[in-house]
């Protein structure tokens, strides 16, 4: 579908969470606080429907754009060129799917926030709803941006809404964690801005697909030599830039301060869609504009995703704080989600996505889960807890279904994505049979570690004083939950629903990568 200039549904749902923010900035947080945050869940709200919308708009059965709008916005004319930088969004099986995670997280991330007692404490809620609907409008502009330069200022606008997210209602060293995860993602952007001026100058575009148009019909635009030539440079200025995001093993270090330090919403958000960011990025960009060095790099990068599942699962299991075995967790689950885009086939890069959105729904509901018993209790330490099944029922019902999601129970979203993305590296030309062997060991460790604290926290007896007469869930949080609990189910019996979604684009990306790279001897 061609790229027209009038506004289209994917703009609409970009454009309300912006909308909104302003709305609820015109109000007066002395005397209007209940509008403030009821409206920041009524506009995130409208924009999940949109993305409904936009979703039962797709046609499964086309690869490219949809809903695609594009005009002019910068037009920078040189003595032999000229450069148009555009407002370009549309969607496609790549970033559909995304749309939608990011789209069914923040109403129940917002939601969360309206009991949060860090809230009441430091006042100053109309910036922060303001805040999380500035975020969310960001995040669903990296996933539908479809020009270099546009991708990269929605990528670097997250940070400032999760930075003062972190920094202001964060706990303890809430200052440490928030300066570290700015530093960190900004270190790579820099890298990531350098390649994306040096593609934009060569293909005289900053149009991701007339780039990939370019490099198909020219697969030397960016020379492959092999990997110290200019497209592996390349490729590791974008790469390492998704790769901190994600995180990969071994530029993780700043992932569990940020989990640990910040209020429940903003861990929820970070790992349910930030950390997504990332792996979508090595989608979207690394594996169509530079196909050689994507497979010449692909044993390297999926060993350290394989260090980063077993580094990531063992690390978790000798945690003692529970938000902190569940933050290094993502970096066991997200390793799967790397290890599958370098399959570089169908199955693997569909498990990959189907993964991202599992992690999102499965470790997003786990920190809700902590948040909730933390406003009860105000300690994240395991052993201040143990019982709490008996005297919450609801919440360890609903609590087992999440955890037994993330550690991939067949039957649960996360067993298909984990099986896909298996399937498709034991079928890999690039990587095989002992890369799939390796990777099943974070399955069983992730077993290990879930029914660890599952244990720790849910079963044996109410032993403490203080955890007898907790509280049980309010409507408001089990309007959080129940939404998450049945997501879980669907995907995981009706996968089809959510790969078919997918499968055009998915299977045009690989094309794409294995034509124009016909020089790289397979492994």
């Amino acid at each position: 579908m061609e790229a027209v200039s009038t506004p289209t549904l994917t703009s609409v749902v970009l454009f309300i969470p912006l909308v909104s923010m302003f709305i609820i900035l015109l109000l007066r947080e002395d005397t209007q606080r209940e509008y403030i945050k009821w409206g920041a869940l009524i506009g995130s709200l409208l924009t999940f429907a949109a993305s409904i919308l936009l979703w039962l708009s797709y046609d499964p059965a086309q690869p490219g754009l949809q809903m695609a709008q594009r005009s002019t916005w910068i037009a920078l004319s040189a003595t032999d060129a000229t450069y148009n930088i555009s407002y370009y969004v549309g969607v496609d099986g790549l970033s559909l799917l995304l749309v939608i995670l990011t789209t069914f997280i923040m109403p129940l991330a917002i939601l969360s926030s309206f009991r949060s007692h860090v809230l009441v404490e430091r006042g100053r809620e109309k910036l922060y709803y303001a805040f999380m609907l500035l975020l969310e409008w960001a995040m669903i502009g990296v996933f539908v941006a479809q020009d270099l330069f546009l991708f990269y200022i929605f990528w670097e606008v997250t940070l400032v809404p999760m930075y003062f997210l972190i920094g202001i209602w964060g706990a303890e060293e809430r200052i440490y964690a928030a300066v570290k995860f700015f530093l960190y993602t900004m270190a790579g952007s820099i890298l990531m801005l350098l390649a994306i001026l040096f593609v934009g100058t060569q293909a005289q575009s900053f149009a991701l697909p007339d780039i990939i148009a370019k490099v198909q019909a020219n697969p030397d635009l960016f020379p492959f030599g092999g990997l110290f030539s200019t497209q592996s440079f390349l490729f590791l200025g974008f790469l390492i830039a998704f790769a901190i995001k994600v995180p990969v093993w071994p530029l993780h270090s700043w992932l569990p301060d940020a989990h640990v330090q910040a209020p429940t919403a903003g861990s929820v958000i970070l790992a349910g869609v930030l950390l997504k960011m990332g792996t979508y990025g090595i989608v979207r960009f690394c594996l169509p504009l530079f196909p050689q060095a994507s497979i010449e790099w692909a044993p390297i990068i999926s060993v350290l995703a394989i260090v980063g599942i077993i580094y990531g699962a063992w690390v978790s299991y000798a945690q003692t704080d529970v938000k902190k075995l569940v933050a290094y967790s993502s970096v066991s689950h997200l390793g799967f989600v790397v290890l599958g885009i370098f399959a570089l086939n169908s199955q693997g890069i569909q498990g990959g996505i189907l993964q991202m959105v599992n992690h999102g729904i499965s470790t997003g509901g786990l920190f809700l889960l902590v948040g909730m018993l933390y406003e009860r209790r105000h300690t994240k330490a395991m052993s201040a807890y143990g019982g709490i099944w008996k005297v919450m029922p609801v919440f360890g019902g609903l609590s087992l279904v999440i955890a037994l999601s993330s550690m991939g129970l067949p039957g649960l979203n996360g067993f298909v994505g984990e099986f896909t993305i298996l399937l498709g590296t034991f079928g890999s030309p690039y990587l095989g049979f002992f890369f799939a062997l390796f990777a099943t060991l974070g399955v069983i460790l992730a077993a290990v570690y879930i029914l660890y604290m599952f244990q720790k926290v849910f079963m044996g007896e109410v032993d403490k004083e203080e955890n007898k007469n907790l509280p049980p869930l309010h409507w408001q949080e089990l309007a959080v939950l129940i939404p998450i609990v049945i997501v879980i189910f669907w995907i995981g019996l009706q996968p089809g629903t959510f790969f078919g979604s997918m499968d055009a684009s998915v299977n045009q990306l690989v094309t794409q990568v294995t034509s124009a790279a016909p020089s790289v001897v397979l492994r």
